[in-house]
């Protein structure tokens, strides 16, 4: 049984059933949550996934080579807070930002850095949009006004209502902060291209896929699907045995290669 749930506490009845048959469940992409049913968990390495957008902000950003004398000035985005993935998402670009903003060279003017700070409502465009909105008034930012480097936001749907919020305050692609994303949806690579969102993290969904026909291929031949991480996910009954694809960003400068000439996206789609 393969789950891409969206709430997996709905599915406890489902779930108890597949167990009393020992029937192995794989969650896909989303951990399915305190449930002793779920056998495998399929997704993408989602703390390299927000390394990797940290890696990004520190690279753009020079942060290497900056002092508390030259700070940046940023603010921060996550997912659900019901989502087990933002932990990942949001830990992994925390654990590489963070000791930037001890040393002063990063400055979250709103001081909103933690987890449930920075969380948005059902990865929520709207709501993102509104908390940006707010930021902007109390803070003063503005093209003219307070300056905003960059703000990190961990997937496409956030990164869209921070860049309306922003759009709405006077910024343009002359002057616009570095915003993250996830996803390389559609909106996300069309504000690439009008210089409104810096980069995506894409997660190939093809390659899950295929993953997960390999790992059913497995289990219908009473073997074990093949996994390649057995310490990283705790569902809240124990570690799920997990196989992790590996993500990777695209830009302005690889969008091309990794979503048109791949065949994910054709260049019509994008205009």
């Amino acid at each position: 049984l393969v789950i891409a749930a969206i709430d997996g506490s709905a599915l406890k009845n489902t779930l108890d059933g597949a167990r009393k048959k020992n029937i192995p469940v794989i969650a896909y992409d989303r951990l399915i949550m305190n449930s002793k049913a779920v056998s495998y968990y399929a997704t993408f390495d989602n703390y390299k996934v927000g390394t990797l957008q940290g890696d990004y902000l520190v690279d753009k950003l020079g942060l290497k080579s900056r002092s508390a004398s030259d700070p940046v000035y940023m603010e921060f985005f996550t997912g659900d807070p019901g989502d087990n993935n933002i932990n990942f998402f949001f830990g992994g670009a925390m654990d590489v930002l963070t000791p930037y903003l001890e040393k002063g060279v990063i400055v979250c003017p709103s001081g909103q850095t933690a987890k449930a700070q920075a969380a948005t409502l059902n990865w929520s465009t709207e709501e993102a949009q509104k908390r940006m909105e707010n930021l902007i008034t109390s803070n003063g930012y503005a093209p003219k006004g307070k300056k905003l480097d960059a703000v990190y936001c961990s997937n496409d749907s956030t990164a869209n209502g921070v860049t309306n919020a922003l759009l709405d305050a006077g910024y343009d692609a002359s002057n616009f902060p570095i915003i993250t994303g996830q996803d390389c949806d559609i909106v996300a690579v069309k504000n690439m291209l009008q210089g409104t969102q810096a980069m995506s993290i894409f997660k190939d969904t093809r390659t899950l896929a295929s993953k997960v026909v390999e790992m059913v291929d497995a289990l219908m031949q009473g073997k074990k699907a093949p996994v390649n991480d057995t310490k990283t996910y705790d569902n809240g009954t124990g570690i799920i045995p997990s196989y992790l694809c590996d993500p990777v960003f695209g830009d302005i400068n690889n969008y091309k290669t990794l979503l048109i000439d791949s065949g994910y996206y054709t260049e019509a789609e994008l205009r």
